[in-house]
This record gives structure tokens, C-alpha cells and sequence, in this order.
């Protein structure tokens, strides 16, 4: 069977391209591969968060993968910390990647933007800590967002690189698609996240989201209510294709060209969906907060899994490699 790996940092609380992005896609690759899905909270270092906040948002990220329907029954959970291996193999990474590779990487442009005064080393050399997550399980497959390819294709050329110097070792990981490769804020400009404050929130109370909606960016060309709209342009109507079924889609795509509708009717319509995905979520969680044992045994459980393999594969890399 084919092995997946796939993290997800604990910054912020989740939304819905979370959701969409990752965690839907984790719920489906557990019933056809062997999956290890991480909580990356050493990559989160690089944003220098409080440390009580941080050990908060991985419990969060926890419940929330969990409340979405990952099983770890059938797919292995855990904190990315308490397995120490990533950080070593990142190491011997490290003394293979070249600089120039490093500085074509356009998320370090993109992510020093927004921390113009934190920009530190480790958010220069995170894509590889990326490989040494992924290939510290020999993982052949991984999802990843549209703004990660480039990232998994360092990973393959550290392969390619290690491999020739010390004989095969490892696997070339390959791109699996995500339903949403990239899932624009509300503001329609930049990815969602909730540091840029254009996210609908996983946990929302429906009140909330619909408040959001309200102000969320539509047709920038429809002014008024009785003018014509473009739904294959407006980021509103893109979300519906992710939560209303085809039928809904098609009829508020036609009600809004011609004007039958209002860009608000459209927003309570997609409100309305959304709930129907995120109440029954934010249910499940609420019950696993109640459980906080629970979840201890979960990542306990997941860690003990994934370094089990970890030590495996560095046991391997370190006779490779003469240590």
C-alpha cells in the first residue's frame, strides 16, 4: 500500500480552507493508503508564537482534525515534537540542499512579508524540514496545496541527491490533488487564513459566519441589486461549488446573471450550507473537549506509531551516511 503524509501547522483557528484544503482530503486518502498526518507545531516556531498558545492551538487542531472524521484507527496522528527524527534527518537535509535552491523558493518571499521583522533562518530553510517530514516515513505520496508544489519538488531533488551519493534510500514523493488546491478569503485577494483576517471560521456559530458573509467581496461590477451578475467571477459563488449541491449551483448561477437575485440571497443561501457541514463538526468537537483524555491517548498513541518508523528510517540514513 501506497503511504501518505500530510501536515498542518497549529497557527490560528481552523477554517474552511483548512477544511477544504487538507482535512477533507485526509479523510479520504485514510480508507485507500497508509496515512501519517502531522500536527507541525516546530514549524509554527517560525512565527515565534506564545507557548501557551501554541501547546492550546495543537490541542485545537487536534480536535479539529478529529471532529472532521480522520480515524485513528485507520490513519496515524500525531504531534510532529514529540518525534525527534524530523528534526535530524532535516539536519542531514540540510547538508545536501544548495543555498540557490533555497533562494527560489517563493513562500519564503511571500511568508517574510508578513513577518517583515521575524525574518528568521528557519523560515528560510522550512521547505526542508518539509522533506524530512514526508520522507522520514518513506512516504511516495502527498497532498499538497497549489502554493506547496514548489516545495515537493525540493523534496524530490534532495531525493534524487541523496539517493545518488549513498544509494537508494528513498522514495520520490508525488503530488496528490486536493479538491481545493488554493481557497481564497473573503476578501478575494489572498489565500484564507486567519492572520489576514479573511477566513469563516471551522467552529463558527452560524450568526458569525453569516456577519463574515455580509462583508465578504462579491462581483465588483454589480453595484446595485437589479444589475446583472457574473458568478464565474465572484469568490462568493466559488465557495458554493464546495458546499451547495450541483442544482443549488446552477440555479444561483442563473438567478444571479439575471438579476432574479441579490448578492445577499446568495450569501444566506451559502450560509445555510455551510452549516450543514460545519454544525455537525462543531458538534463532534464540543464533545471531544469534554474528553480531554481522550485526545492524550490519541497523539500518544499516534507519536509511539510514527517513531516507530522514524527510527527506522534514520537508523537507515545514519549508517548511510557514516554516523
Amino acid at each position: 500500500m501506497s503511504r501518505i503524509m500530510s501536515g498542518i501547522q497549529p497557527t490560528g483557528s481552523l477554517h474552511i480552507g483548512n477544511y477544504l484544503g487538507a482535512l477533507l482530503n485526509w479523510v479520504r486518502l485514510q480508507e485507500e493508503y497508509e496515512c501519517y498526518f502531522s500536527i507541525v507545531d516546530l514549524h509554527a516556531l517560525t512565527a515565534r508564537p506564545e507557548p501557551q498558545e501554541l501547546r492550546l492551538a495543537v490541542r485545537e487542531l487536534a480536535i479539529g482534525v478529529l471532529a472532521s472524521g480522520v480515524d485513528p484507527e485507520r490513519a496515524v496522528l500525531f504531534v510532529q515534537s514529540q518525534v525527534p527524527e524530523h528534526s535530524e534527518l532535516a539536519w542531514v537535509f540540510s547538508c545536501m540542499t544548495q543555498m540557490g535552491d533555497l533562494n527560489r523558493m517563493t513562500q519564503f518571499k511571500d511568508k517574510s512579508q508578513f513577518q517583515a521583522d521575524n525574518i528568521n533562518a528557519g523560515l528560510f530553510t522550512y521547505p526542508v524540514l518539509q522533506a524530512a517530514d514526508i520522507l522520514i516515513y518513506r512516504a511516495d505520496r502527498v497532498p499538497v496545496g497549489e502554493d506547496q508544489v514548489q516545495h515537493l519538488e525540493l523534496a524530490r531533488e534532495i531525493v534524487r541527491r541523496f539517493n545518488g551519493i549513498y544509494g537508494q534510500t528513498f522514495p520520490e514523493p508525488i503530488v496528490v490533488p486536493a479538491k481545493a488546491p488554493r481557497v481564497m478569503g473573503l476578501d478575494g485577494e489572498s489565500k484564507m487564513s486567519k492572520s489576514r483576517g479573511n477566513e469563516i471560521g471551522l467552529f463558527e456559530e452560524p450568526e458569525e459566519t453569516m456577519k463574515k458573509l455580509r462583508g465578504a467581496k462579491t462581483d465588483p461590477q454589480r453595484l446595485r441589486r437589479n444589475d446583472p451578475g457574473r458568478p464565474e467571477i465572484c469568490n462568493v459563488f466559488s465557495y458554493h461549488g464546495y458546499f451547495s449541491d450541483a442544482a443549488t449551483c446552477e440555479q444561483i448561477a442563473a438567478d444571479c446573471r439575471s438579476a432574479s437575485i441579490g448578492c445577499v440571497d446568495c450569501k444566506q443561501s451559502l450560509a445555510g450550507n455551510l452549516e450543514k457541514v460545519k454544525g455537525p463538526i462543531r458538534e463532534r468537537a464540543q464533545e471531544l473537549r469534554a474528553n480531554q483524555g481522550a485526545i492524550d491517548e490519541i497523539l500518544n498513541e499516534g507519536g509511539n506509531r510514527a517513531r516507530a518508523v522514524a527510527k527506522e528510517t534514520m537508523d537507515l540514513v545514519r549508517e548511510r551516511v557514516g554516523l
